[in-house]
């Protein structure tokens, strides 16, 4: 059976939350619910980073600024997370190189990266919390539930993560002029807040 679904879809939830990602596959391999899930996934010293990770990510995401700047930091991680866990997948099953797999578990990685930080930018435009926290927590039972679904229906689950890759998308392309300005508002307020710490009349 190819590797491919599962790969593409553990991409596009490694763009959402990558500890997430590798601390399920982890504790499916480790459970014997399944032996698509390389050894190295399993490992104790990794699930317990992961899970350490997760939680700091689950505190972080729900906290309106703050979400924006864990995303900002993500930008590298998640997308190389994906591609190795990709790479993984594809050398525990031998239906896809390495290269391939990482290709494409990285390059899905960070397209779903930049629909949860564009999404994510477009939220803070509101100064309350509670869709901060809203969104976080959908993020987290979407991707828990996803990489479950693909554990045991891998071809179905990528073609839902494919959907919600492209909705995704699409949402961020309608919500950009929003957050174009936001950020044209939030540049006018610094350079007013520079010229009266200068004394000087605004511009």
């Amino acid at each position: 059976m190819s590797v491919l679904p599962l790969v593409f879809t553990s991409g596009w939830a490694s763009g959402i939350n990558a500890y997430a990602v590798v601390l399920l596959l982890g504790i499916f391999g480790a459970t014997g619910l399944t032996d698509e899930v390389p050894a190295s996934l399993q490992r104790t010293d990794v699930l317990a980073a992961a899970g350490i990770l997760f939680l700091c990510e689950a505190v972080a995401d729900k906290i309106p600024y703050v979400d924006s700047a864990w995303d900002a930091v993500h930008t590298v991680i998640r997308p190389v997370s994906g591609a190795v866990v990709g790479a993984l997948l594809a050398g525990q099953s031998g239906s896809l190189s390495d290269l391939a797999a990482g290709a494409v578990g990285g390059s899905t990685a960070l397209a779903s990266h930049f629909v949860k930080a564009g999404t994510r930018m477009a939220i803070n435009t509101s100064p309350e919390p509670v869709s901060n926290i809203v969104m976080s927590t959908a993020e987290d039972l979407g991707v828990a539930g996803i990489v479950s679904f693909a554990m045991f229906h891998p071809e179905a689950a990528a073609i839902i993560a494919g959907v919600l890759l492209l909705a995704g998308l699409a949402l961020v392309v309608y919500l950009w002029t929003r957050i174009r300005r936001f950020l044209r508002r939030r540049a006018q307020r610094r350079e007013e807040q520079r010229l009266a710490r200068a004394g000087l009349p605004p511009g």
